[in-house]
């Protein structure tokens, strides 16, 4: 075998085991993408730790128990496709995610159309909708963005979002004004009843 053939084909099996790896992490329990709290069932996991959860922590957020979703878990949700105009280049791109309200169930949220889900950002930007808009809003945990993951540091890895080209009220704002209740680099949600 000649040696420029070897490497390329030893940097091919570097880079597929990579790409793997992070499917192979979640399927055996992952790190958290997403947490759950507020007005939920048991949960899967405790309270605040404050070294762990540095990120909740200096948000100021407390709770007693949460429901923590690795990749592997929103993932095995049913997913459902939206195909939403984007604000950032005015095109559509396909998203696709469970439902807002599928992952409430899951994390076995006590919730009625008046209950408002907070939808925290990693950037500290939150959100609030009721459980009766992000139904009539069809509102997804979007994992993917035109078939492939959504990255940390893009608009992923989760975004909170609904086709806004579907409900009338929205289309007919101004593409920068549809998405104001849509946080990218999802990473909490507070149920509160």
């Amino acid at each position: 075998m000649k040696k420029r053939q070897f490497l390329g084909t030893a940097a091919l099996a570097g880079l597929s085991a990579a790409m793997t790896l992070p499917a192979r992490a979640a399927a055996a329990g992952g790190p958290a993408l997403l947490t759950v709290t507020g007005a939920i069932g048991s949960g899967n996991r405790g309270k605040l730790d404050p070294v762990r959860d540095q990120m909740m922590y200096k948000q100021k957020l407390s709770f007693d128990k949460a429901y923590a979703f690795d990749y592997a878990a929103l993932t095995a949700l049913p997913a459902i496709t939206i195909k939403p105009t984007l604000e950032y280049d005015g095109k559509q791109h396909t998203l696709r995610g469970p439902l807002l309200l599928d992952v409430m169930k899951a994390a076995g949220a006590k919730v009625s159309d008046n209950s408002k889900l907070v939808l925290r950002a990693i950037d500290g930007f939150a959100a609030t909708v009721t459980v009766a808009q992000a139904r009539a809003q069809r509102y997804i945990v979007a994992t993917h963005l035109d078939g492939a993951p959504m990255a940390l540091g893009g608009l992923g890895p989760l975004w909170a979002v609904y086709d806004a080209d579907k409900v009338p009220e929205m289309a007919a704002k101004p593409l920068a004004d549809r998405f104001g209740l849509c946080p990218w680099g999802l990473y909490h949600i507070e149920v509160q009843a």
